[in-house]
């Protein structure tokens, strides 16, 4: 079907979720001038979202870190005190203030403050160099700035200018705690939902960093229909009432494991209180999938979020069956599609829980579409089906929406899309039609409504015409007994234009060597597919997001082999 624009239906017999005056009511209204489908009976802004949430879920534990537990009700006092001290700063509804930050008790309280107060967080990224947190500072241009100790030192070797006011992070760790006498209300400025609420910095694989600015909108949608698949769950195929007696139903809870600079660690903040989670956050310093297990152990943690190379080495820990993992009955993470071999080992691992991926980015808050369960089994190579308050269209080079099947572009619009890039008006034109679809830069394709992703447009390798998906080539190595990690690249050539070229982690005790590599791939994929250089490595390079950072690879392997 030419055309196609894909949109989230209801499914039949959930109606009780939608009817007028339910929690997932739905109606079109604009949003920034184009008509959009929204929650009609949505919170106005994150603010609201604190309070209501505080006053359903109170004295449950929604902040464990090694120092300090924080209750629903700690974390909202705790807000109201950050945020009376940032006025007597001087911080105003639409200032900016920056955190550069491990994720700490105070960050997260910091967070809660300046958004209570309707000033606009700038998530500076915690691994970047004096220069990069300078281009962050210069950009957000932030009343405040908050940092912890080696951040501190980053920035002090930038060189900020004069009117920066930064303080250490750790004159707000008095401020935490449960509610007190003489507390302040939260701040009461007036909140638009359209207003800017949070600065998420793209990762930069492709230049200086921009800044996605978010509204609380965005922030107020997302868990909401994060949240709408379970209820549909739980209305489709209701679970037993509990015998008289029995205990009550565990808590949610989860490991923080995402940056709170990054969107995979602001959604779990705002998506605990939707759903009355306990959120346990490690040890500072670098991830350990040994912390992580034990995390889950002590706490009997019961979901898992991570990037497959944090899956991979979880399930792979050599004491990976000393734990007890029974606990944990939800798993899965977003931005790629997880390989055959991946799902196979979680499903061998953790059988009793229940797998689930999405497509999402920044500039949507994570949104854009959602598998899990039962349907891994009947589409396990693609990231699912178009979410709630989600429209999805794959188009051409020329802007036209393809058939059903064609790969081109996938472009998201809805209530979750971001503001625009802060400062930064041609970016924001370009990444933004006047309809407000929003260009991801990702490669895919859409059959019988299931959203398969291809590659992002800037890693998709043109040998000799032909268009080269590295993911393809890289779920064929990761399937090889004996390849930990690999990331696959284009290098250029003079008559093919770019040729294939794989990087190749090897596990301990491998023999396996550059022909060997070319064979694997060449029993399942065309010859044009097969990579003409195999390049091994001790390890591949990430940034603080987990992401490889192919363009220093393809700026290397291709010096090297010029």
């Amino acid at each position: 079907m030419a055309g196609t624009t894909w949109i989230w239906e209801p499914p039949a017999g959930a109606d009780v979720l939608f009817a007028p005056g339910a929690p997932f009511e739905m109606a079109i209204e604009p949003v920034l001038g184009v008509e959009c489908k929204v929650f009609k009976n949505r919170l106005g802004n994150i603010r609201e979202v604190l309070t209501a949430f505080t006053a359903r879920h109170g004295d449950l534990p929604n902040l464990v870190f090694p120092d300090i537990t924080l209750t629903f009700n700690d974390v909202q006092a705790s807000t109201a005190r950050v945020a009376a001290w940032f006025a007597v700063l001087g911080v105003v509804k639409g200032d900016r203030v920056a955190f550069a930050s491990a994720n700490v008790a105070s960050y997260v309280i910091g967070w809660w403050a300046t958004l209570a107060s309707g000033a606009i967080v700038s998530s500076l990224n915690g691994w970047w160099t004096p220069a990069e947190l300078l281009h962050g500072i210069e950009l957000s241009k932030p009343r405040l700035v908050f940092a912890d100790g080696p951040r501190m030192k980053r920035l002090l070797e930038a060189g900020l200018p004069d009117d920066v006011e930064v303080h250490d992070l750790s004159e707000i760790d008095h401020l935490l705690g449960p509610a007190r006498a003489d507390d302040p209300s939260l701040p009461s400025a007036a909140i638009d939902e359209d207003d800017p609420a949070v600065l998420l910095f793209t990762s930069g694989t492709t230049g200086r960093p921009k800044a996605a600015c978010l509204s609380h909108r965005n922030f107020v949608h997302f868990p909401s229909a994060a949240t709408l698949a379970g209820a549909v769950g739980a209305v489709l195929a209701p679970q037993p009432a509990p015998a008289a007696g029995a205990p009550a139903p565990k808590q949610p809870s989860s490991i923080m494991v995402g940056p709170l600079f990054h969107v995979s660690g602001v959604v779990p903040l705002i998506t605990a209180h939707y759903t009355g989670s306990k959120l346990v956050f490690p040890p500072v310093g670098s991830w350990s999938e040994t912390t992580h297990l034990e995390l889950t152990q002590e706490h009997s943690v019961g979901g898992w979020s991570a990037v497959p190379t944090q899956f991979w080495r979880l399930l792979e820990h050599p004491d990976f069956d000393k734990y007890d993992t029974s606990s944990v009955t939800v798993v899965g993470g977003g931005g790629a599609t997880y390989s055959p071999e991946l799902l196979r080992l979680m499903a061998k691992k953790l059988p009793q829980a229940r797998l689930g991926v999405g497509y999402g980015m920044s500039e949507t808050l994570g949104s854009g579409s959602r598998l899990g369960g039962i349907a891994m089994d009947s589409w396990p190579s693609s990231v699912g089906t178009v979410e709630a308050m989600c429209e999805l269209e794959i188009r051409d080079e020329n802007d036209n929406v393809v058939e059903d099947g064609e790969v081109g572009e996938i472009c998201i619009r809805g209530a979750v899309v971001f503001l625009g890039y802060w400062d930064n008006p041609e970016a924001s034109a370009k990444a933004l039609d006047e309809r407000r679809w929003y260009r991801t830069g990702d490669y895919g394709r859409i059959a019988d409504g299931v959203l398969y992703l291809e590659s992002r447009m800037r890693d998709m390798i043109i040998r000799g015409g032909e268009n080269i998906y590295p993911i393809e080539i890289e779920h064929r190595l990761e399937e090889h007994p004996e390849v930990a990690e690999v990331a696959v690249v284009g290098v250029p050539h003079h008559q093919l234009g770019q040729e294939v070229a794989a990087v190749v982690v090897l596990k301990p005790g491998s023999a396996l060597d550059a022909d060997g590599v070319k064979t694997w791939v060449s029993e399942e994929l065309a010859r044009y597919k097969v990579p003409t250089h195999v390049i091994f490595r001790d390890a591949l390079p990430y940034n603080a997001t987990g992401k490889v950072l192919k363009h220093e690879l393809e700026a290397e392997i291709s010096a090297e082999l010029s």
